[in-house]
């Protein structure tokens, strides 16, 4: 009996698939008879297929490398700073952070005495971009400035390739010596070292003391294209303004104490800053991760919006797909009526029209795919990184083709398959 059961399966299964086929090449058979109106037909679902995948594609160009550029600091990192790393907000609600008081290197020097649980802590602030020369040639004008302390260069996975980092003596004296990126030492001594060498950084002399190895591009720039000098150095030479805010490096011991030296920091800065018990910090902390879900969170709603606005796309092509099917029912009457005649049952015919419409989604949404791609990655070329081809949207985009095929060709399929055979015949 088990082996009369599974002989009917496979015949079964032999059948099926012999009808798809057939109902495949019939579908591609008619699509290639009536060329202008297919055409004209599939472009409602290419534009909405492609206007997915072009705006995700372009969008996972760029949170790929965002993400790399915001994973900047070393590991078990956290930065704190007067202003937000990320903000999305509209003109009015940064206004809070301008009324903040700013984050001060005596406050820094506070939290770094009282804190026991950071492995390193350091202080950062950015100067200016200017234009940096030597005796041997000169920067482009786009060249970042750093002030940091020791304590920076674990924090932000600075790693010396050359000479040495700065010590505590550099940041107490406020001594003139500087550290070079990569980049910047190859441009302003392309045929020599660069140590201890002199430079002028916006028209002030400075000795390179040391060397920090490449970290490469990023969205089209050179991340090895700066100099960092003593923050003590750059904070009496570019003014202790009430505007100028320096940013706390601190590095935790190890995954595990993480959180809680966070809370630890925290809690003391509060102290420090005299905030008042169930009030918000007037700081703002944050990390590799949290910068990241950020980016997220904000184009998960851009990747909502897109895909609602295509879905209208694609729910209009849809309609005149089922349009176009009708007609079709229509005009192959007695096609429909031969074919019943000579024993195809309501099943064979459902199953031509419902793949039929299916087919015309998925040549449709297949140009639309690699156009999308090939678009997307517009902005990969002309930001000069890598291409990168969002697999997951491209199987999203194909499977919503199949299910608009089904859900429009059903109704015309339904019609044809139920047309009376006797009257199919005498259809003209």
């Amino acid at each position: 009996m088990s082996m009369f059961n599974s002989h009917r399966k496979h015949t079964s299964l032999t059948i099926f698939r012999a009808e798809a086929k057939e109902s495949f090449l019939m579908a591609m058979g008619a699509l290639a008879a009536h060329k202008l109106r297919s055409g004209l037909t599939l472009l409602g679902v290419l534009v909405g297929v492609f206007s997915i995948i072009v705006v995700m594609t372009a969008m996972r160009v760029m949170q790929t490398n965002i993400e790399t550029e915001l994973s900047r600091l070393g590991s078990h990192t956290f930065q704190i700073r007067k202003w937000p790393g990320i903000y999305f907000g509209g003109p009015g609600g940064f206004e809070k952070y301008w009324r903040r008081k700013s984050l001060t290197l005596a406050q820094g020097d506070q939290l770094k005495d009282r804190a026991n649980l950071p492995l390193h802590m350091g202080f950062e602030s950015y100067f200016w971009g200017g234009e940096a020369t030597s005796r041997y040639g000169k920067t482009p004008p786009n060249v970042r400035l750093l002030g940091e302390t020791p304590g920076s260069f674990p924090a932000m996975n600075w790693v010396i390739q050359e000479g040495r980092a700065l010590i505590e003596s550099d940041v107490d004296g406020a001594r003139d010596v500087c550290i070079l990126g990569d980049a910047m030492a190859k441009i302003l001594f392309p045929l020599s070292s660069a140590l201890d060498e002199r430079i002028k950084l916006n028209g002030i002399n400075y000795t390179v003391i040391g060397i920090l190895e490449p970290k490469g591009t990023m969205m089209g720039g050179n991340q090895d294209l700066f100099a960092i000098i003593p923050l003590t150095t750059g904070l009496n030479r570019y003014g202790r303004s009430w505007w100028r805010s320096i940013s706390i490096l601190v590095q935790a011991r190890d995954r595990a104490s993480y959180d809680d030296t966070v809370e630890e920091v925290r809690g003391i800065l509060r102290v420090i800053r005299k905030v008042p018990p169930g009030q918000e910090d007037d700081f703002e902390i944050f990390s590799n991760d949290s910068l990241i879900a950020q980016f997220k969170t904000f184009t998960f709603t851009v990747r909502v919006g897109v895909a609602v606005i295509s879905s209208i796309a694609l729910l209009a092509a849809g309609i005149g797909i089922m349009n176009i099917m009708l007609v079709s029912v229509t005009e192959r009457t007695r096609e429909i009526g031969i074919r019943r005649a000579i024993g195809a049952k309501k099943r064979n015919i459902m199953t031509q029209f419902i793949m039929e419409a299916v087919v015309l989604c998925e040549v449709g949404g297949a140009i639309g795919v690699v156009l999308g791609i090939v678009g997307g990655n517009a902005a990969a070329y002309f930001m000069k990184v890598p291409p990168v081809i969002p697999v997951d949207w491209v199987i999203f985009g194909l499977l919503i083709c199949s299910v608009v095929g089904i859900i429009f060709g059903t109704y015309p399929a339904y019609k044809a398959a139920n047309l009376d055979p006797i009257e199919s015949l005498r259809y003209e």
